[in-house]
C-alpha cells in the first residue's frame, strides 16, 4: 500500500489515477506530467499530456535534453482528444500513457518520427536568439522554427513511486516522487535510462494566460527528493512543499518561497528556493521552452528547464523547474 499524505481538503484515492468528469468551464483541463533526470544531469526529459475537452483538443509535449545535448522537442497543441486509455495519435507520432498499478507505477511510450532538433535552447550560455525563436510561435510537431532539422524520438519508460503520494491541500492535484527506468532512442542512439523524477496529475479549470508561477522538483545526491510550488496570485499562502528523506519518509512542509533572477530575454538565470529545512539554488542547465496560445489569441511563454540544485549544506542534484510567463508576467510580483 502506497502512503498518501493526509493533509488535503479533498479525498484522494486510487480511482483518481483515471480520467475525471468534465467541468463546465471552457478552459477546464486534465493534466498529466512525467519528468525524469539522470543523477549526473547528462540526460533528462519530460512529457505532458493536457486534455481540453471543452476546447476540443489536447496538448502533447515531449522533450529530451541534457548537458552537452541539443534540445529534441515535440510540441503539439492541436492533438485529437484521446479516449479513456489516453492513447495519443498525432502527425508522425503516437504515444501511450498507462497506469500499471494505481499510485505505484506508471508507464509511457512514445514513437515520434520527426521531433525538432534545436541547438541553442538547451544551452543557457549560447545566447537568446535560438531560445526566443522556439517561443515565438505556437507549439507544433515536427520541424522547429524555420523548418529546421528533425530526428526520431522514442521513450519506453516507467515511473515507480518512492516514499508516497502528495495531494495538494486546496486544488485537485497530486505529485509523486519516482524512480524512473527504461529505454530512450533518439536518432540512431540507444540510451538505457535509470534515474529519478516526478509525475503529477491535476484536473479543473486552468487559465494559462492569467497567473504566473514557479514549480520545482528534484533529487539531491544523498537521496532526498523535494518539491515546491508557488503562484503569483497577489497574496501569500502556505504554498505546497514536501520532501522525501533518503530512508523514504515523505514529509509535508509549509513555507516554500522562491526568488528568481531573469535575463534580458526573460529566461531565468537562477532561482533561490526556500525549501523548508533545505534552502538551495536552482540553475538552468538545459531549457525545453514552449508557447501556448489561448482561444482568444493571447500568448504565454513556458520556459521549463533541467536544473542543477545546490543546497546550502553542500548537497546537490538535478531535476526540473518551470517559470510560467503569461501576458504581463513581469508585473505579477515575482520573488
Amino acid at each position: 500500500m502506497v502512503k498518501i499524505v493526509d493533509h488535503g481538503t479533498w479525498p484522494l484515492g486510487e480511482a483518481d489515477e483515471g480520467v475525471h468528469p468534465v467541468g463546465g468551464e471552457r478552459l477546464w483541463s486534465e493534466s498529466f506530467y512525467l519528468d525524469f533526470a539522470a543523477e549526473d544531469g547528462s540526460v533528462a526529459g519530460y512529457v505532458r499530456l493536457g486534455l481540453y475537452p471543452n476546447w476540443d483538443r489536447a496538448w502533447y509535449w515531449a522533450c529530451l535534453v541534457g548537458r552537452d545535448r541539443p534540445l529534441v522537442l515535440l510540441a503539439d497543441d492541436h492533438v485529437p482528444l484521446p479516449g479513456p486509455d489516453l492513447a495519443v495519435r498525432g502527425r508522425d507520432y503516437r504515444a501511450t500513457q498507462e497506469v500499471v498499478a494505481p499510485m505505484r507505477s506508471f508507464r509511457l511510450t512514445l514513437e515520434a518520427g520527426a521531433a525538432a532538433v534545436l541547438e541553442s535552447p538547451g544551452r543557457p550560455g549560447a545566447g537568446p536568439g535560438g531560445r526566443a525563436a522556439v517561443l515565438e510561435g505556437p507549439g507544433r510537431p515536427g520541424a522547429g522554427p524555420g523548418g529546421g532539422a528533425t530526428t526520431s524520438l522514442e521513450f519506453d519508460l516507467e515511473w515507480e513511486t518512492v516514499g508516497g503520494v502528495y495531494p495538494y491541500g486546496f486544488i485537485p492535484r497530486y505529485e509523486i516522487p519516482c524512480r524512473v527506468g527504461g529505454v530512450i532512442r533518439v536518432g540512431g542512439e540507444v540510451i538505457p535510462f535509470s534515474g529519478y523524477g516526478e509525475r503529477d496529475h491535476s484536473w479543473g479549470e486552468r487559465d494559462w494566460w492569467k497567473v504566473s508561477w514557479l514549480w520545482s522538483s528534484g533529487r539531491l545526491d544523498d537521496g532526498t527528493f523535494f518539491h515546491g510550488m508557488r503562484a503569483n496570485v497577489g497574496f501569500e499562502m502556505p504554498w505546497p512543499c514536501f520532501t522525501v528523506s533518503p530512508d523514504g519518509l515523505l514529509d509535508h512542509r509549509e513555507g516554500f518561497a522562491a526568488a528568481t533572477e531573469f535575463g534580458e530575454d526573460g529566461f531565468p538565470v537562477l532561482s533561490r528556493l526556500a525549501v523548508p529545512g533545505a534552502p538551495m539554488t536552482a540553475t538552468p542547465v538545459a531549457f525545453a521552452p514552449v508557447t501556448v496560445t489561448s482561444p482568444d489569441g493571447a500568448v504565454a511563454r513556458f520556459p521549463r528547464a533541467l536544473c542543477r540544485f545546490e543546497a546550502e549544506d553542500g548537497r546537490s542534484g538535478y531535476g526540473w523547474t518551470e517559470w510560467h510567463q503569461p501576458p504581463g508576467w513581469r508585473e505579477h510580483g515575482w520573488r
